[in-house]
């Protein structure tokens, strides 16, 4: 199997390729200018953190932590291992999942495993909000998942695991392991310490060949293997780790492919000189091969250029595409494509966005350079826009206001309207470009600012344009709205949002390389 990334497709699948490539790239986004070095590229770009994944014949099904967004634990699917299309989420009915106001970003429902019995789909993950671990069950992966049935175990992040007898498997990042019923989520039996020469974190049971082998959480590497899941456990040798040149590996999963190869499917960050990431955990892939009994990870292969990426939504559909994620919620009535066909119409639920309650549709961002637009049309008195977005206290607004559109920077403590300018009635359409290159000092905000003598040293710049201006009305610096300062892996996401009155949006435009 050829590994190697081929050409990514100029649209994702779904969405209007017609009038997506017919609109002209933004003047100041060229994606030619990337300086993100691209020797690890990720085969899923963007925050898609703790992946599990499984093979049913020539298909493979990966699935991701989703934290605090809600629909939760997005579904993809490719062919392939490097190309991957979202083609749902697990918990989509808001009586699956429970995510109260007060559930943190980058907390909620995490460390999912997806896994096929043969007969069924079945996806084992935590949430915090609603009791621990739970399980749900599906007959076709992009189809309705059961309610949620809880497994009365300790830790966080379960396994599933069957072995030759039928019998299925849960490992928890206590480093229990215990037979349970995957229909019931019922302890069988157990539970008990999965080894006793080292506190595994979240750890993997997978079988490969006669022996079953244990990964740890964090390392990405084996740590014991065992004839069972029972044990008992021999401890892996001591220079055996990982090789694949990944950054901040974290909860990795293995699949075979159909010739009987082993690869690594891992979340992690990419490189950046600044020290800064913006995305949280990435997917990388990395090849296994066994030595002397014992799974080795080998370098991750070094995918040819990527292609310009281009996604468009021109909300002509009844229903919201899978990819589409709000906070916590997507309250009845705060959202509709009904109401003004052609568009997404979002109704204001709370007065900021500072805190959880308000409207926000939105959509992880995948790559260090990219352009997102929309076309907004805010009447008076109405405070909409478009978000970059890492929590309540971290993102930057595009907002229009009766009379002008503002740029405004919520950092931690601070909520600063950076540049404002006056607009004319009827839609705007607003646009955020982040760039990798020519970036800005930090206390850099209009173009017509001089530099105060403070070295550029973040990951990115973030400049934003009205309509057709030629300039930007504000540029900002990509550091606050990394990992480092906004804690968590979550990652970016950009969004339209109301907090007041209502908006129609026609359509979002999101272009990116690297």
């Amino acid at each position: 199997m050829d590994l190697q990334r081929p050409e990514q497709p100029k649209v994702e699948p779904g969405l209007s390729a017609t009038r997506a490539s017919t609109r002209p790239v933004h003047p100041h986004f060229d994606a030619a200018r990337s300086t993100v070095p691209a020797w690890r590229t990720p085969v899923i770009g963007g925050s898609h953190p703790d992946p599990s994944v499984c093979r049913v014949g020539e298909d493979y099904y990966l699935v991701c932590s989703s934290f605090e967004y809600f629909p939760g634990v997005p579904v993809l699917h490719s062919r392939d291992l490097v190309r991957w299309r979202q083609i749902g989420n697990v918990l989509d009915r808001p009586g699956q999942v429970r995510l109260p106001p007060d559930a943190p970003a980058s907390r909620g429902v995490h460390g999912p495993t997806l896994r096929h019995d043969g007969a069924r789909f079945r996806l084992i993950a935590t949430n915090p909000s609603a009791g621990g671990n739970f399980l749900v069950t599906a007959d076709r992966v992009d189809g309705r998942w059961s309610d949620p049935v809880p497994v009365d175990l300790p830790g966080v992040a379960p396994d599933l695991a069957w072995d030759e007898r039928g019998d299925c498997w849960c490992t928890t990042s206590e480093g229990h392991v215990a037979r349970i019923d995957p229909d019931t989520g019922t302890v069988l039996e157990g539970p008990w310490r999965l080894w006793d020469a080292r506190y595994p974190r979240a750890p993997r049971l997978h079988r490969m060949g006669e022996w079953w082998y244990l990964f740890e959480h964090g390392t990405a590497r084996v740590l014991a293997r065992s004839r069972t899941p029972r044990g008992p456990f021999e401890p892996a040798p001591d220079d055996l780790g990982p090789a694949c040149g990944v950054g901040g590996a974290g909860r990795a999963d293995v699949v075979a492919t159909p010739d009987g190869a082993w690869w690594l499917v891992l979340p992690g960050t990419r490189a950046h000189p600044s020290g800064f990431h913006a995305f949280g955990q990435e997917v990388f892939l990395a090849p296994v091969r066994l030595e002397d009994g014992w799974p080795v990870v080998g370098e991750a292969p070094a995918p040819v250029e990527d292609q310009p990426w281009q996604v468009r939504d021109d909300f002509d559909e009844f229903v919201l595409a899978p990819w589409w994620i709000s906070p916590r919620e997507r309250r009845t009535g705060s959202w509709s494509l009904t109401e003004r066909p052609g568009w997404l119409t979002l109704r204001a639920t709370g007065d900021t966005l500072d805190r959880p309650g308000g409207t926000f549709v939105g959509r992880r961002l995948r790559h260090p350079d990219s352009r997102v637009s929309v076309r907004v049309d805010a009447g008076a008195p109405v405070r909409a826009g478009l978000s970059i977005r890492r929590d309540e206290a971290h993102h930057y607004d595009f907002e229009v206001v009766p009379g002008r559109v503002d740029v405004v920077a919520r950092i931690g403590p601070v909520r600063q309207v950076v540049a404002s300018r006056t607009t004319r009635p009827g839609p705007l359409t607003l646009t955020v470009v982040t760039r990798t290159t020519d970036l800005v000092p930090p206390s850099f905000v209009r173009p017509t600012d001089g530099p105060a003598g403070v070295e550029p040293a973040g990951p990115d710049t973030l400049a934003f344009y009205v309509d057709d201006d030629p300039g930007p009305l504000a540029e900002l610096d990509g550091r606050y709205l990394s990992d480092e300062v906004a804690t968590g892996p979550s990652g970016r996401v950009a969004g339209m949002y109301v907090t007041r009155g209502v908006a129609a949006f026609d359509w979002f435009d999101y272009r990116g390389s690297g």
